[in-house]
């Protein structure tokens, strides 16, 4: 089995050989790490993206709005991942951001999972049918999305949630009430049999 630290490293150089900078590729290394520690086919969509790089054409997304329209070619999911993730501190104020046509949502989804660390809140995204939650780099999460993701995403939109509990504060307020009775108060009998001289104690 090839180690995360291998991934990484071979990940990163295949980048550049591919044509990408040895910036992006450090970054594309990472996230590829990131996909397979979490079980996703990583390896396989970047396999397959780099194929398809040498026939075909895809654009570069350099400056991220709330809505981004590719031209006659789908996003590329590397630099669209890498702007995704530089100027992550800003975009989180929009709410939400939509991209028509990007290729390998996989690859793309990597990037998202780093950036969700980053500013500490989680992400909903939807693409065509599939829906996924990204939790802060821990996982990503969906109970309806198979390991065959698709190729291209013809719609493809990032949700920032805000950070909430996850239960009432009813819930909350019993729970501390219980917690009180820690600091319930010693008894005499518990002070007398606590640490130290006692009263039975012989000089």
């Amino acid at each position: 089995m090839k180690s995360l630290s291998e991934i990484e490293t071979t990940v990163k150089r295949a980048s550049k050989a591919v044509g990408y900078s040895w910036g992006i590729s450090e970054e594309t290394g990472k996230s590829i790490r990131v996909l397979e520690l979490f079980g996703l086919p990583g390896i396989k969509n970047l396999n397959e993206y780099f194929k398809e790089k040498n026939n075909n054409k895809f654009e570069n997304l350099n400056l991220i709005s709330e809505k981004n329209f590719s031209g006659d070619n789908p996003y590329c999911p590397i630099i669209l991942g890498v702007s995704f993730l530089d100027q992550i501190n800003k975009l989180e104020t929009k709410k939400k951001i939509e991209f028509k046509s990007v290729a390998y949502p996989l690859l793309f989804l990597s990037f998202l999972s780093r950036s969700s660390e980053i500013i500490g809140k989680k992400m909903h995204v939807k693409f065509d049918n599939n829906e996924l939650l990204i939790n802060l780099n821990v996982n990503i999460y969906s109970d309806s999305i198979n390991k065959n993701f698709p190729k291209m995403a013809s719609n493809l939109e990032v949700n920032f949630l805000e950070n909430k509990d996850n239960f009432t504060e009813d819930e909350w307020k019993n729970l501390y009430k219980l917690s009180e009775d820690t600091f319930v108060e010693e008894s005499e009998r518990l002070k007398q049999g606590g640490a130290g001289a006692g009263l039975t104690d012989n000089d």
